[in-house]
């Protein structure tokens, strides 16, 4: 047995202060290490689309309807299974629907009841006692809990199970608790939740998938680059929060802003009238995807803020590339090379025309000075998004559950890529003289990120972080963007399609191949046999053959797809992944029409699962992370009865 320090031992007698207790703990412990091991989600780029993720969220990326064909396949028509499934994932809205179509409704609920309590079993079966006691409904824990383990086929138990049920039906109960215990069904199909990042930008409602996440049980989240630049934002970051505007300018997307997160735009709105009022700003109308319904007039005046914040942008961009030299960015400080006269830049040693001629508060002089109003314009917003309630809340959270990658249960999650030289080996990345790479630089920039939101105001060290939370958004070596240059300026004011470009990062040409998931994995401590890469951040793009298993089955590119913008170049809504204790499975999904939709029509996302890896025998909480934990617990709590039956501590000292 390992030895342990005596001293560790007594403070572990305070609690365990008997030997029957100690002993107890240990079997107990050891009971759990044998339980079946929990289901894990995984989701990635939501980019706001909360109808969907929220969909995908209440049914476990098909989980439910998995739970459901194994109780009630052969013994249910697919109608009813169809129905049930979408009273669990949306109770409060389908309930009354489906009491429209019965003639006798106590008959209905009795039915209903019995078949939820049955589903409660399964997705109960593989938890304690106590943790499923944790996770009922307060209302009604005493009633689900005698429900759920009482067996209506026991004879002597018939009666009273029923009674159960009848009673529930005649006190006009049964509305409320079926929406409780469909809501029990939804949180306790999936053990652990992991969000592989970009839950920000694009969509209507990443605050909605904030306010979900909040909620959830239990969830963990790697950030993506769109997150970390609301990160920024919310530490101050002008650039980020020029960024945080352009985007979602670009895609006509202001509810967040305004709505959510009570940031006040007026300011801008007035600053882009009076500077480029009669500027007809054609190049910077937004996208529209179909959720936003705007006139022209609207369309107009978002372009006129898009170029204004998008000016703004460029410039406080180029004074961090000169301040930072280390980035070694220089090349994309474009906006210096500007000459209005002559309507040209200089991208990489090229001369280029410029489409657009009007650039009011540029001076040739200082071109990456902010004028007057522009610096008025931002010290405003600034305040308004480091003063916004809300948002602090959801990007404290996402400090709170956030991380550059995680490593779980054998598992590598990370959202853009490793870094990497042509030569596939890890790039690296020098300051003040000393150099990170591979994970090493993944630990070195999620250190600058946290300190840029938490540094003190004063510090350097905050500037310094605020400053490298922008890089990790667009910076060249940047693992949560991936690529070589973000083409911001030439996409907008160059037409030369060439300039538009953007290299991926090496990494996308080696991680097909099972030798860079081993180096990687062998990178970050784990063992190339056992584990797994889970990446997100670029879609798949299925209409043209690629494939999200890559390295032979040791990386899956589990991009969710949500965004309406990606799925007519992949051709599908994307795919989440499920990791259960029967093996992995990936689930590819089409588009999600509405929620309206799934309510009133019982429309799902359609699914297909994609079985990557099945076990011979069931995983075990043994098996895990959490198992680890808990064995060492037994190996400390075996090692305080040992001090007891030796003498070495005696019962009951330390109760006091």
């Amino acid at each position: 047995m390992k030895s342990y320090d005596i001293e560790a031992l007594r403070l572990l007698a305070r609690q365990y202060n008997t030997v029957r207790k100690a002993s107890t703990e240990v079997i107990n412990l050891s009971a759990i290490l044998n339980l079946p091991k929990g289901t894990e989600h995984f989701l990635s780029d939501v980019h706001g689309e909360s109808e969907a993720f929220l969909h995908v969220l209440k049914n476990g990326s098909g989980s439910v309807r998995r739970k459901i064909e194994e109780v009630f396949s052969g013994t249910l028509m697919e109608e009813d299974k169809r129905h049930l499934a979408s009273l669990i994932f949306y109770p409060e809205q389908r309930l009354p629907l489906m009491l429209e179509k019965v003639e006798n409704r106590d008959e209905f609920f009795k039915i209903i009841l019995f078949r939820l309590i049955k589903i409660s079993r399964v997705v109960t079966s593989k938890y304690t006692r106590s943790k499923v006691r944790k996770a009922l409904p307060e209302a009604y824990a005493y009633i689900i809990e005698e429900l759920l383990h009482e067996q209506e086929s026991v004879l002597n138990k018939h009666e009273y199970y029923t009674s159960i049920i009848e009673s529930i039906v005649s006190t006009e109960r049964a509305h409320s608790f079926i929406v409780a215990i469909c809501r029990f069904i939804q949180k306790m199909t999936v053990d652990h939740l992991h969000i592989i990042g970009d839950i920000y930008d694009r969509g209507p409602g990443a605050h909605i998938i904030m306010d979900s996440l909040i909620a959830y049980h239990t969830v963990d989240i790697q950030w993506g680059n769109h997150d970390i630049l609301w990160m920024g934002a919310a530490s101050g970051s002008g650039a980020c929060i020029a960024n945080v505007l352009r985007i979602s300018l670009r895609y006509g997307n202001l509810a967040t802003l305004e709505d959510a997160y009570g940031i006040s735009l007026l300011p801008l709105v007035r600053f882009a009238m009076e500077t480029y009022g009669d500027d007809p700003c054609t190049r910077f109308f937004p996208k529209n995807t179909g959720d936003i319904d705007m006139d022209y007039n609207e369309e107009q005046m978002i372009a006129r803020m898009h170029k204004a914040i998008t000016i703004i942008q460029l410039k406080l961009e180029g004074q961090i590339i000169s301040r930072r030299k280390h980035f070694r960015m220089d090349n994309r400080d474009i906006l210096s090379t500007l000459d209005p006269e002559k309507g040209s830049v200089v991208i990489d040693g090229a001369e280029y025309p410029v489409n657009d001629s009007n650039f009011p508060t540029f001076d040739k002089d200082h071109p990456l000075e902010l004028s007057e109003k522009e610096k008025e314009i931002m010290t405003k917003l600034t305040n308004s998004f480091k003063s916004s309630t809300n948002l602090r809340k959801h990007v404290r959270f996402l400090y709170e559950k956030g991380s550059m990658y995680l490593i779980h249960n054998n598992n590598l999650l990370y959202h853009g890529c490793i870094s990497m030289k042509d030569d596939g080996s890890f790039d690296g990345f020098e300051v003040d003289g000393e150099s990170y790479s591979g994970r090493a630089f993944m630990d070195r920039v999620e250190r600058l990120a946290r300190q840029a939101y938490f540094a003190s105001e004063d510090d350097e060290s905050k500037s310094y972080g605020q400053d490298a939370v922008w890089y990790l958004w667009s910076g060249r070596q940047s693992p949560l963007y991936g690529k070589d240059k973000m083409a911001t300026f030439e996409r907008y004011f160059v037409d030369a399609p060439e300039t538009h470009v953007e290299n991926k990062n090496p990494y996308y040409k080696f991680r097909d191949s099972d030798d860079t998931a081993r180096k990687i994995l062998e990178e970050f401590g784990l063992d190339p046999d056992k584990s797994h890469i889970i990446n997100g951040h670029v879609p798949v793009a299925v209409k043209k053959g690629e494939s999200p298993v890559k390295g032979e089955g040791k990386l899956i590119v589990i991009d969710g797809g949500f965004s309406k913008a990606y799925q007519p170049h992949t051709g599908i809504a994307g795919y989440t992944l499920v990791y259960n204790s029967h093996g992995m499975y990936l689930v590819s999904h089409k588009g999600f029409s509405s929620t309206r939709l799934a309510v009133e029509e019982e429309q799902d996302i359609l699914t297909e699962d994609i079985l990557l890896e099945s076990v011979q025998e069931r995983l075990r909480v043994k098996d895990t992370d959490k198992g680890k934990k808990i064995q060492n617990q037994i190996n400390l709590l075996n090692a305080l009865l040992d001090a007891y039956r030796t003498g070495r501590i005696k019962e009951g000292e330390e109760s006091y």
